[in-house]
């Protein structure tokens, strides 16, 4: 199902989420951040969040695309696994190579390995697994239970791509943050785009035991933001993860302070 989507739409980042409004609470700022400085973004949502406590999978989708155009992304999907019952099968890899193929990001964006809810944690391996088989040439193509759009060549889905790079959204992750990424002048768009799914953040009787009040999202997001900003010497930031070691190619440049 298709949120936003522009023809023949190549991606510098693409995001991988598990649900409508995950990308929002953990790296939205930085989607905002890289569209401001000329980038490609796009995200896509793995389920459709027919399992969730509030709202349906037609609200949430309206509340997607309404975020997305918050956000400046310019293409948005969301795939057909079962929310709350991600797993990471060869065809749901499958299913994420036909994307990657499409897209062609050079970063992708997981969220980190280690969550809460289930399926944010299997999302981090299909994820890396799906961004591994997409550039292996023999690898089998899964194509939609709907026919392609005219601007969808088939034959971009079976040439072989491997992103450049891989990290972690980690703003609900226990861990050390390997950097942070600077959203001060996005901060209020950020808030933006998460309220756009009322059907989650509005104050109703379902589940007013679960979520917080919206009276104090902003409050909690706004600090969760400046705590990880303090780390790096900015007012609001958002922390990732990556695996590999980092490289400097100058120390003079070196951007935080360290006393």
């Amino acid at each position: 199902m298709n949120a936003v989507s522009q023809p023949d739409f190549a991606a510098d980042v693409l995001a991988i989420a598990a649900h409508r409004d995950d990308v929002e609470q953990t790296c939205g700022g930085t989607l905002l951040r890289m569209a401001s400085r000329g980038l490609r973004t796009a995200i896509l949502d793995l389920t459709q969040g027919e399992a969730g406590t509030r709202g349906s999978a037609e609200s949430r989708a309206r509340e997607a695309a309404e975020a997305a155009h918050r956000l400046g992304v310019g293409w948005r999907e969301a795939l057909d696994l079962p929310d709350g019952a991600v797993e990471n099968t060869l065809e749901n890899r499958l299913k994420i190579v036909r994307v990657l193929r499409l897209l062609r990001p050079r970063v992708v964006i997981l969220p980190y390995w280690q969550a809460r809810h289930p399926d944010h944690a299997a999302v981090a391996e299909l994820g890396y697994q799906a961004c591994f088989l997409s550039g292996l040439a023999k690898a089998p193509v899964v194509r939609p239970t709907a026919p392609p759009a005219p601007d969808e060549p088939e034959e971009a889905e079976a040439q072989p791509f491997r992103p450049f790079k891989i990290v972690y959204a980690s703003l609900y992750a226990d861990v050390r943050p390997s950097f942070i990424v600077d959203i001060t002048p996005f901060i209020e768009q950020r808030h933006a785009a998460l309220m756009a799914y009322r059907s989650q953040y509005a104050d109703q009787l379902a589940g007013g035991g679960l979520f917080v009040p919206e009276e104090e999202i902003r409050e909690r997001t706004f600090a969760e933001a400046r705590h990880y900003g303090l780390l790096a010497g900015v007012r609001y930031g958002e922390p990732f993860v990556q695996k590999e070691v980092g490289l400097v190619d100058d120390l003079t440049l070196l951007p935080v302070q360290s006393i």
